[in-house]
């Protein structure tokens, strides 16, 4: 990887979440894939002034590097974000985008 010297484009991006859980199941989601150029540096962390936020931070050597990374980081956020809508324990009963009838476990218990 370039050293921080040679990437002097930057954007730092605080995304807000709806709780902590969220942010750190985000973090851990959106962590594992590495840039795939050396010419691209990116930190993801669980904000330390917000717990239910993200801190982003990409470096770049040049502004379109920085734009097409930071495109492809909000298509996978927005993977991230729709299998967490989908799959939230907490709206799991409330309308989704597919129905939910005859899953398992979410019928009504038959006495």
């Amino acid at each position: 990887m370039a050293s921080t010297d040679d990437l002097p484009c930057t954007l730092t991006l605080t995304i807000p979440l709806p709780t902590p859980t969220h942010a750190t199941t985000a973090a851990r989601a959106l962590s594992v894939d590495a840039e795939l150029s050396p010419l691209v540096s990116r930190t993801i962390a669980v904000s330390s002034a917000d717990p239910s936020a993200l801190d982003v931070r990409y470096r770049a050597a040049t502004n379109r590097m920085l734009r097409v990374a930071v495109n492809g980081f909000f298509e996978s956020l927005g993977v991230v974000l729709g299998v967490m809508e989908e799959l939230d324990v907490d709206t799991v009963l409330l309308p989704g985008k597919e129905s939910v009838g005859g899953a398992q476990g979410l019928g009504e218990v038959k006495a």
